[in-house]
């Protein structure tokens, strides 16, 4: 059977809008939607193209842990960290009556190492550190005149034993004049030594994490003034503000081997008032020092308790290599080791016994100055006295 043509269906525009019974304006209006689609940029463009993807958010980055907030400094005020400090005697170098063979280095080395065992180690420069220059007694002096001069490279020496500072307030500070004096803080200040006892002066060192104030006073005019005891409570008040200790250093008292005991009042020697140490050292005290540490009689005395605070009158010689008068209780010395808390309260401590040979220190296995020392404190300052076992412990 053939096939039957199918009608054609297909039908041009103009049909289709005749076919639905619409005007030829309905045409030209469809033409013109038609025509406006169809231009670039128009809706059926816009259609044509495909929407780029959506870009992924990016994923949100941590939040940064916050910062610790920088411990805030210390005020001096504020509690401070245990800080153990060492003190020694009286250090006097000569070149011309000799200097220890070796250099002071090799000299002391058997002490060295005690000497490092602290945060800061302290001693008193008796003489200076210079070359040239008029003695005080038209040459090394003899009789009651002694004047002390060594080589400024004797500070390296000195910091390499283990010195962070040198108290300059005492009678031979000034043996070879202003110039003496101004070579030995050069020598100090390139060694890396500070120092202290010019009038005014507050030296300041770090040491254990706290900042440490150094005063020292001694009866002379080139010094800060031991005599004039209401200005140098305004100094250690001063001082206190700076830091969170106050060390201060006296150079008092009469000389020799009969001076061991810390008398009241005023002491005179060879026609200088010496001072009274004792109202001077309580005085200081009260004005807000942590500690006061003396020196100047050439032998030991006694260590007195003020206010929970600690008062070591004298240490005697540490080093008098053809220097000191020695013998007897003139050899007997120590390194005075004591750690202190808050404002300078006395935590612990230990009284290293020296002897002096020939000048030069040396570990005393008998502990003989540290029975001396026990004895001079119950002695001078009955209870008010720290506890010191034979063997040179120290507590509160």
């Amino acid at each position: 059977m053939g096939l039957r043509a199918l009608p054609n269906r297909r039908k041009t525009l103009p049909h289709l809008y005749r076919a639905r019974g619409r005007g030829p304006w309905s045409l030209v209006a469809f033409l013109l939607v038609i025509l406006c689609a169809l231009l670039p940029g128009g809706p059926a463009a816009a259609a044509a193209k495909p929407r780029a993807a959506a870009k992924p958010r990016a994923a949100a980055k941590p939040r940064a842990a916050a910062k610790p907030r920088a411990a805030a400094k210390p005020h001096p005020s504020s509690k401070p960290h245990p800080v153990t400090i060492e003190w020694v005697g009286d250090i006097a170098l000569d070149t011309e009556r000799g200097l220890p063979p070796g250099g002071l280095t090799k000299s002391l080395a058997p002490v060295r190492g005690l000497l490092h065992d602290s945060d800061l180690t302290l001693g008193n420069l008796e003489g200076t550190l210079s070359v040239g220059g008029v003695s005080k007694c038209g040459g090394i002096g003899g009789g009651d005149c002694y004047a002390f001069q060594a080589p400024p490279t004797y500070a390296e020496q000195l910091r390499a034993l283990g010195f962070g500072d040198l108290n300059l307030a005492n009678n031979h500070s000034h043996d070879y004049g202003a110039s003496g004096r101004r070579q030995t803080i050069a020598a100090l200040t390139r060694a890396g030594i500070t120092h202290d006892g010019l009038p005014g002066e507050i030296a300041i060192r770090r040491a254990g994490g706290q900042r440490i104030a150094i005063l020292g006073f001694a009866p002379y005019p080139y010094d800060a003034n031991l005599l004039d005891i209401p200005a140098a409570r305004a100094l250690v008040r001063r001082a206190r503000r700076e830091a969170s200790l106050v060390i201060v250093i006296i150079h008092a008292g009469a000389e020799g081997a009969d001076q061991l005991h810390t008398p009241y009042g005023e002491q005179y020697y060879l026609g200088e008032d010496r001072g009274n140490a004792r109202a001077f050292a309580h005085a200081v005290i009260d004005a807000g020092a942590s500690i006061v540490l003396g020196s100047g009689p050439h032998v030991i005395r006694g260590i007195q308790r003020y206010r929970r605070r600690l008062i070591a009158y004298s240490l005697g010689n540490f080093v008098g290599y053809h220097t000191l008068g020695g013998g007897g209780v003139l050899s007997k010395s120590a390194i005075l080791r004591v750690t202190l808390g808050p404002g300078g309260q006395v935590l612990g401590g230990r009284w290293i016994s020296i002897e002096l040979n020939d000048g030069l220190p040396r570990r005393d296995p008998t502990n003989a100055s540290a029975h001396l020392v026990r004895t001079l404190s119950r002695e001078d300052f009955g209870n008010s006295r720290f506890a010191i076992s034979p063997s040179g412990l120290i507590t509160p």
